[in-house]
């Protein structure tokens, strides 16, 4: 079947190779993700390098799945279109509201929280509503474009990563170590046991949303180069960076420490540094989050585009800005369903960890759902062309849906909390399997499995 894919309209071609590296860092590099690594190291030993490596892995093969979906499906709908044009309307709205809707409602609160609880300990009571006006901020700006927002972006996210390098090479060098010595992390490498499994999920967080940068790929110059490029390069980066801040951790920090404290990036600065480490940590805080909350509000927006396209979601999402040509519908109801949960819970971090982990167990539901989408795209349009294609199929896609499998079931570190986890997904994927069956059924008039033709899917 010949390839179909007429010029887009609307959405403005913009972005390069650098500004989606960038983009694909900030979505995925946040506070929560550090303390993950920290706390992980603290629990593992150097153990935890087995499940970092494991979780790179993992990453690698969501990674090529996704290259080749977008690429071979060019809209900014991502999961939503795949699945659509794979089994239908109906699993496509649960597997993208339950997977990335529901999870930013929760997670970037968490996120914007965690950095006022950061700011409070170095100066108590001087930011009471950094968390709203920092949302708001970004919010806006994005409206204002997406190329002022991809500027925006390199200069938090370029101050994140030479603040996590600076934190590793002098960490690497510091003494006298509070932690273990280099030899004995090497050791218990080398003697690990079955347990160090319990600790994927942990390792996971700090990978997961590379794939979200394919919702920008109509504002992409290049996507058939830069796509996969970016996502391999953010994540092969972070990989190393993670090691490095692991190691660094283990050496200069008792383990109890880091695991009995909800910011062990703040106990590992003040043990590195020092009182100045007060001032790194605070800088790694902010842009951690900023960047974090810079990207959600950059690329969740356009997948909403990509679903009202679709007809999945109402017309209104479908609204462009008459002048900076951004989706400023989406990106208005996100900012505003991120600001409930800081009423909710501000000032309270810990009231946010289920709900974070509950978000990140969704996420792995739709990883597993975009694997089995390439498996039946490679069966159902085998010769549709494909500007990438995945290496060693099906065998990284049999082995991200058994490794995410492996990690939602291990979600939590006690069974009370796990089934409480377990709940909260069922929540999420029941509310949104409601919705997605009344709008199909009654405002789509299709059937819930009927795969949409993916010539249709695309067109604009």
């Amino acid at each position: 079947m010949a390839e179909k894919q007429a010029p887009t309209k609307g959405l403005r071609k913009v972005l390069g190779l650098t500004s989606l590296f960038i983009i694909s860092i900030g979505l995925v590099v946040s506070q929560s993700s550090v303390v993950s690594i920290l706390q992980g190291a603290g629990l593992g030993g150097g153990s935890f390098f087995i499940a970092i490596l494991i979780a790179f892995i993992l990453t690698l093969c969501y990674i090529s799945t996704y290259s080749e979906l977008a690429l071979m499906m060019p809209k900014a709908g991502s999961i939503s279109t795949f699945t659509s044009v794979s089994i239908g309307h109906f699993p496509a709205i649960v597997a993208t509201l339950s997977a990335y809707i529901a999870p930013n409602v929760f997670s970037a609160p968490a996120e914007l929280i965690l950095m006022q609880h950061v700011l409070d300990s170095m100066a108590p009571g001087s930011f009471p509503n950094i968390a709203l006006a920092s949302l708001w901020l970004f919010a806006i700006l994005n409206m204002l474009g997406v190329d002022l927002f991809a500027s925006i972006q390199s200069i938090i996210s370029f101050t994140m990563l030479l603040t996590l390098l600076v934190i590793g090479i002098v960490g690497l060098t510091n003494s006298p170590l509070q932690g273990i010595a280099p030899i004995n992390i090497f050791s218990q490498l080398v003697h690990t046991d079955s347990a160090v499994f319990s600790l994927v999920l942990i390792a996971l967080w700090p990978f997961v949303s590379f794939e979200v940068v394919c919702d920008l790929i109509e504002e992409s110059k290049n996507p058939v180069r830069h796509i996969p490029k970016a996502m391999f390069l953010a994540g092969t980066t972070m990989f190393v960076l993670y090691s490095l801040l692991c190691v660094v951790a283990i050496m200069q920090v008792p383990a109890a420490q880091l695991v009995g404290t909800d910011i062990p990036h703040w106990v590992l600065g003040k043990a590195i540094f020092g009182n100045t480490g007060k001032i790194i940590i605070v800088v790694l805080a902010i842009t951690t989050t900023c960047g974090l909350i810079n990207a959600s509000l950059a690329a969740v927006p356009r997948l909403l585009f990509g679903m009202a396209h679709l007809k999945q979601l109402p017309a209104i999402f479908m609204r462009l800005h008459p002048k900076f040509k951004t989706p400023w519908v989406g990106i208005l109801f996100l900012t505003v369903i991120v600001t409930v949960p800081i009423f909710i819970f501000k000032n309270n971090p810990d009231a946010l960890l289920l709900l974070v982990i509950s978000s990140a167990s969704c996420w792995l539901l739709t990883y597993i759902i975009a694997h089995i989408d390439l498996i039946v795209l490679r069966k159902k349009y085998p010769h549709y062309k494909r500007p990438f294609t995945s290496a060693f199929f099906p065998l990284l896609q049999i082995i991200g849906i058994a490794g995410m499998m492996y990690a939602f079931i291990n979600n939590a570190p006690t069974p009370g909390l796990r089934w409480k986890v377990y709940t909260n997904v069922a929540l999420f994927i029941g509310v949104t399997a409601l919705y997605a069956f009344f709008w199909v059924k009654f405002k789509m008039k299709k059937n819930l499995f009927e795969p949409e033709d993916i010539e249709q899917a695309i067109a604009d």
